[in-house]
């Protein structure tokens, strides 16, 4: 498998590799440029040892209490639950981190394959198994529409094109010249990127619920599948060749070696430390000021935060030419994440690990959360069993969970603290009808995450989940660039920057980095 791994960082144009080969002496590295890393969610993690490789100096700033960012994780009553991201796609984006630095991932991360990836409960109590087994994926399909079988045939291999043309040739390049766009266009033009995964499906798959099953993806990353662009198809064809893993210790586990290799390379974290301004001098970035008033100077800043928030918030307006105050606040944003995280003293054995229930309307309550950005009474929702793999998530005999409904941003002007209550206990009265039958009674714990928390707690613009919403015009060239197009010495990693959401792709901002940031001898 590793040279399996190997054979795709070069396929993605990556060299990380190679930096592991020759790392400076530790000691040699007071004398390096220092790099300020802000936030250490996946992005700024991977940045941090990538930039220790390439010979920086590196300090990492935390605004919360431990690491994780948006994968922070919450530990309660004997429960420990996952703050964001629970799905892991392309785990040798992660193993090269830990080959790196001269590790085998076995041996810290226990990445366990999921059968089935998802189950998709519709509304009237019939589901799907989504998987890569063909076999078991055209059992079903032909048990719902036979007639969709050939369509969905044609569907994978078209997946399969904009996997070459979208992510083997285009998914490393950092867009930042309109050059680069152009060299892009006849590769967007083969897929017919300007369709929306939905439209894209629709034309291969008639029947409804299997157009839901093959369109939902963008969901996870705070897209419309109705607007996003058919580029994500890609995804399909993703999962089929490397399937869908989670973390023994669940997705926390991932962070924490992460945390572990970061200190062998003798990179410091600093917690409870909110960075409120990028300090600017001639257009370039000196450093960062704290909420304390500490000064720290360095020689490039990197941000893992939300870069709407980074440029509005941390950078004077006056030295912002392209993402002025007008540009960020008329972005489309993704969407806002309602999560209750929950432990219940029985076990439900016939919950798999990761589950989508349904509600009654698709497209519908989709136009209300990110056209008319409206908190509906309905729901669709992302039900997450960690102890269906991992029991040792909850105390013996009980089970983790969480439920997560997307949910309009901000935008929707949701006074959440007054309507957080009635929203959860409206999602527990679906759950129990539905596949946890008796659940009121057997909640144990309970904590709940709103947009407004992603506003006030991670600093994300308009709480939403996902930074920019990923449709075409706000893709590539058109996403805030790895390197800043307005402050030197100014990079993004992460969820709101190139290429985009997900865990895989945030690790790939920090590869990504690699390609923009100075080298260290520029700076002597």
């Amino acid at each position: 498998m590793t040279s399996l791994f190997k054979s795709i960082d070069t396929l993605v144009g990556g060299d990380a590799l190679v930096h592991g080969t020759g790392s400076a002496d530790l000691a040699d590295r007071k004398k390096s440029p220092i790099a300020i890393v802000i936030g250490t969610g996946f992005g700024g993690l991977a940045a941090a040892l990538r930039l220790s490789f390439k010979g920086y100096q590196v300090q990492m700033l935390e605004k919360l209490d431990a690491p994780g960012g948006r994968a922070y994780v919450h530990r309660q009553d004997g429960f420990t639950f996952d703050a964001g991201p629970t799905i892991i796609t392309l785990p040798f984006l992660i193993e090269e981190l830990f080959t790196l630095c001269g590790k085998d991932m076995k041996d810290h991360i226990d990445l366990r394959l999921m059968s089935p990836f998802y189950r998709i409960r519709f509304d009237d109590g019939t589901h799907f198994d989504y998987s890569n087994n063909e076999a078991e994926m055209l059992h079903q399909i032909a048990s719902i529409s036979p007639s969709d079988v050939a369509g969905f045939k044609q569907l994978m291999q078209a997946s399969e094109k904009c996997f070459q043309l979208g992510f083997v040739e285009l998914g490393m390049i950092p867009f930042e010249t309109v050059g680069d766009v152009i060299k892009a266009l006849p590769n967007l033009a083969r897929m017919k990127a300007w369709r929306s995964i939905h439209s894209m499906v629709a034309s291969y798959i008639k029947h409804p619920k299997l157009r839901i099953v093959m369109s939902f993806h963008p969901l996870l990353i705070g897209g419309n599948p109705f607007s996003v662009t058919c580029i994500y198809s890609l995804i399909h064809s993703l999962e089929k060749k490397w399937g869908v893993h989670s973390a023994i210790g669940g997705t926390g586990a991932i962070v924490t070696e992460l945390v572990k290799l970061l200190a062998q390379r003798s990179v410091p974290i600093r917690y409870n430390a909110a960075v409120t301004k990028i300090r600017v001098e001639e257009s370039h970035a000196k450093g960062v000021e704290l909420a304390s008033g500490e000064f720290i100077p360095a020689d490039i800043v990197v941000s893992n935060a939300d870069p709407a928030w980074t440029y509005r918030h941390l950078v004077d307006s006056k030295f912002r030419k392209h993402w002025t105050d007008k540009r960020i606040e008329n972005g489309k944003y993704s969407s806002g994440l309602f999560v209750w995280y929950f432990g219940t003293n029985r076990q439900y054995q016939d919950v798999p690990h990761h589950m989508m229930v349904l509600g009654p309307r698709y497209k519908g309550l989709l136009q209300d959360i990110f056209k008319n950005h409206k908190l509906a009474k309905d729901f669709s929702l992302y039900l997450y069993r960690p102890t269906a793999t991992d029991p040792s998530l909850a105390p013996e005999g009980c089970d983790s969970f969480y439920a997560l409904s997307v949910v309009p941003n901000l935008s929707s002007g949701t006074d959440w603290n007054a309507v957080k209550d009635q929203y959860q206990d409206a999602i527990a009265s679906v759950l129990q009808d539905s596949v946890l039958p008796n659940l009121k009674q057997h909640v144990v714990t309970s904590k709940v995450t709103t947009p407004q928390d992603f506003q006030d707690r991670l600093w994300s613009y308009k709480g939403a989940g996902f930074g920019l919403e990923p449709i075409l015009l706000q893709s590539a060239w058109f996403r805030p660039h790895n390197r800043s197009q307005d402050i030197q010495g100014l990079y993004f990693v992460g969820a709101g920057s190139q290429p985009g959401a997900g865990v895989p792709s945030v690790l790939m901002s920090a590869k990504m980095l690699e390609e923009v940031v100075p080298h260290v001898q520029s700076f002597h």
